[in-house]
């Protein structure tokens, strides 16, 4: 394979697969000796004199820092960061993530990710209102094409002669098939008496 970030990933993820128990005294040795490898070829210096492209060109340093992002090292420092067992190699973690900002000034990363949000943020804005478009004329359709069939809804009645409480007229939600069956204790629930005090 070439020399890249991709042949030091391998071993280093094998390396790191093991239990920190189970490692030799070698494997440690190889796994500070690829961190350091990495934490060298991005602690040179760039060189005007050669880097002579055009603006907006990405660097030499850029162009390192992509091939440690295709090769998946970044992700491999990221836990070697978090990883409460790899706590021994924070320093030599610490000072590769250094050296990766270290063309950048804290106002330009500031600034391009403020940028970057509130671009996102107004993309999600869009497609919130094209999204909720749509939905509302697929409400519109729907209530054009609802069919007209009559719903099971049978009305109020007011029954005359049959009061209720305070001397008012009862107010009968059913159908009226369903007035013959009518009584003051329909829709309550009936008392259970228990078995010991029924009736013989």
């Amino acid at each position: 394979c070439r020399m890249g970030p991709g042949c030091l990933r391998g071993p280093l993820t094998a390396l790191l697969a093991q239990d920190w128990e189970q490692r030799q005294e070698e494997d440690t040795l190889l796994i500070e000796r690829i961190l350091l490898l990495v934490r060298n070829v991005l602690h040179v210096p760039p060189d005007p004199a050669e880097e002579q492209g055009v603006d907006g060109d990405a660097s030499v340093h850029d162009r390192v820092l992509w091939a440690l992002h295709i090769s998946g090292m970044d992700d491999l420092l990221k836990f070697l960061a978090s990883a409460q067992a790899e706590q021994q190699w924070a320093l030599h973690v610490l000072e590769i993530i250094s050296l990766m900002f270290r063309d950048q000034s804290p106002e330009e990363l500031a600034a391009l990710g403020q940028g970057r949000v509130a671009a996102e943020r107004g993309e999600d804005t869009r497609e919130l209102e094209t999204l909720r478009q749509r939905e509302l004329a697929e409400r519109r359709v729907r209530a054009l094409q609802r069919p007209s069939r009559h719903s099971r809804f049978g009305g109020s009645y007011v029954l005359q002669g049959l009061k209720a409480i305070g001397d008012r007229d009862v107010v009968f939600h059913k159908g009226l098939h369903n007035l013959k069956s009518y009584s003051h204790n329909l829709g309550k629930e009936t008392r259970r008496v228990p078995r010991r005090r029924q009736a013989a």
